[in-house]
């Protein structure tokens, strides 16, 4: 972590089944120019100790609770998937905070019916056949399938993060999730500039959910991913790195 300074911090939040290791590779050019912080979320990587509530208000307010213990005041905001729900509930609590937002193959909007029964199901399957058996199959269909042979490694380390994690965080992670509210009203009253980033292959965030909200804000920025996924740090490093940097310079 670079000195800390008010006026020039991003913060990175992972995403479901993630920790802040998934970033750590990332950041290191980042580093160079930001005070960069990666934080774990509530159930995941080394924050697992006495959580009971995953619903991404409480995991905001967590969030806020890390960031007031390092004095940060002012921040960019990059939330990766799940990530991106906490981000949103944190702009819609914390908004005078942020300086901008990024939402890193992330959604304002609530889960459909269909995509709320596929939570219902997971969170079964879990309980009646463990944490190994879920993550095994869940990882690879992260990333676009011509990306996942030169990827091995990566996607080795997800599995490995997502076994880690709790059963509790993960069941909980994805109740909340299922129930997580539609923030596309909060999208359309933030004060700061917002930068989307999309896989164009992203089965997580399709394409047509994407084109529903990246209008919404009164200054956004978007990048569309071609030949990408759900998982662009590893996927498309340099052209998400150089967006966030841009996007940073320009907010700073």
């Amino acid at each position: 972590m670079t000195k800390q300074h008010p006026i020039d911090t991003i913060v990175f939040l992972h995403g479901f089944c993630e920790s802040k290791q998934v970033w750590h590779e990332f950041v290191k050019l980042l580093q160079n120019k930001f005070n960069v912080i990666l934080l774990d979320l509530p159930g995941h990587g080394e924050h697992t100790e006495n959580i009971s509530d995953f619903s991404m208000e409480s995991m905001a307010e967590d969030v806020k609770a890390q960031l007031d213990a390092l004095d940060v005041k002012k921040l960019l905001l990059v939330g990766h998937s799940m990530g991106g729900y906490v981000s949103m509930a944190f702009a819609e609590k914390y908004g005078s905070m942020l300086k901008g937002l990024c939402m890193f193959h992330s959604s304002a909007l609530p889960d459909t019916e269909e995509k709320k029964e596929a939570r219902d199901k997971s969170i079964a399957y879990i309980e009646k056949h463990g944490v190994d058996n879920f993550i095994n199959p869940f990882i690879e269909p992260l990333f676009y399938g011509a990306n996942r042979a030169k990827l091995k490694a990566e996607i080795e380390m997800m599995k490995d993060i997502g076994k880690a994690t709790p059963k509790e965080s993960i069941t909980g992670c994805l109740a909340a999730m299922r129930d997580r509210k539609d923030r596309t009203g909060v999208l359309e009253k933030v004060k700061f500039p917002v930068l989307f980033i999309f896989g164009k292959e992203d089965g997580a965030v399709p394409m047509e959910k994407a084109l529903e909200q990246c209008h919404l804000p009164p200054n956004s920025m978007v990048n569309f991913l071609g030949k990408t996924g759900h998982m662009g740090m590893f996927e498309r490093p340099y052209e998400t790195r150089k967006a966030i940097e841009k996007f940073a310079e320009t907010i700073f």
